[in-house]
């Protein structure tokens, strides 16, 4: 009897090593398609449109890449940027002194800076630039105006007004101050950024005078009254107005104005 249950059991047993050797697939999936399932997955993961995400495109993750390139140059650029203009108004240092020629090619023109970091420099002089031209009559005879007060435009312009724009400010004070600094008290040009800037003076002069509706004009000639501002305290007259300080007139040659620039 105990023979026969124990033959049994060994039969049962070798039935089910058996089954489980032959159905390898899901439950209550037949042999031959989970083999078949095993066949598409071995495919699909070798496939390599599977590698892209769903729902991307090639031509959107190319998209995706090139914009992120242009956010990273915009953003290395304007970190640049910032760098050179902090090196520009910083005091002088070994890196600014090491590396002035390129900081200035960044610089002038598009972004010069009148201001210094940590050494404010006020202004201790005024300036009253003023314009003249000169036309030449079809007889030879020549006609040259009065003078036109260049600054008294912008003076007015800024007076009384809450918000006055950058140029009306400083476009033609900047000019002045930066044409003074290459040019020195001779009016000659030593260097090509000296002959933009005497260009720009005069471009600025003869465009301002076009604007009051002046005459045709072949030549312009400014001229530049400077006066030191006087210091707080300085005595006053009888009718409490301070006097005014001597000042020092600069005659600029006469420059020639195209018929493009008038």
């Amino acid at each position: 009897m105990r023979e026969a249950l124990s033959s049994e059991r060994d039969g049962r047993t070798r039935l089910l090593e058996v089954t489980e050797s032959v159905d390898v697939g899901e439950p209550g999936r037949p042999p031959a398609e989970s083999a078949t399932s095993g066949a598409t997955q071995t495919t699909d993961a070798s496939d390599p449109a599977s590698d892209t995400p769903p729902g991307r495109s090639g031509t959107g993750f190319l998209l995706e890449a090139v914009t992120g390139s242009a956010v990273v140059l915009c953003l290395a650029a304007s970190l640049l940027h910032v760098l050179l203009v902090f090196l520009h108004v910083a005091p002088p240092n070994a890196v600014s002194q090491h590396y002035n020629s390129q900081i200035n090619r960044w610089i002038y023109p598009l972004f010069e800076q009148s201001w210094r970091l940590f050494a404010p420099d006020p202004e201790s002089v005024t300036r009253q630039i003023s314009a003249r031209t000169m036309h030449t009559a079809p007889d030879g005879t020549q006609e040259i105006t009065d003078w036109f007060d260049l600054t008294a435009v912008d003076d007015s312009a800024v007076e009384h007004n809450f918000f006055p724009s950058h140029t009306t400010q400083n476009m033609l004070r900047r000019a002045w101050t930066s044409y003074l600094e290459l040019h020195g008290s001779d009016d000659q040009p030593h260097s090509e950024r000296a002959v933009m800037i005497q260009k720009y003076l005069r471009n600025i002069a003869v465009g301002r005078v076009t604007e009051q509706g002046h005459s045709t004009f072949e030549v312009i000639q400014l001229r530049v009254i400077t006066r030191p501002i006087a210091a707080p305290g300085a005595a006053r007259s009888a009718d409490g107005t301070a006097p005014v300080p001597p000042g020092e007139t600069r005659y600029l040659p006469w420059w020639e104005a195209g018929p493009d620039e008038n």
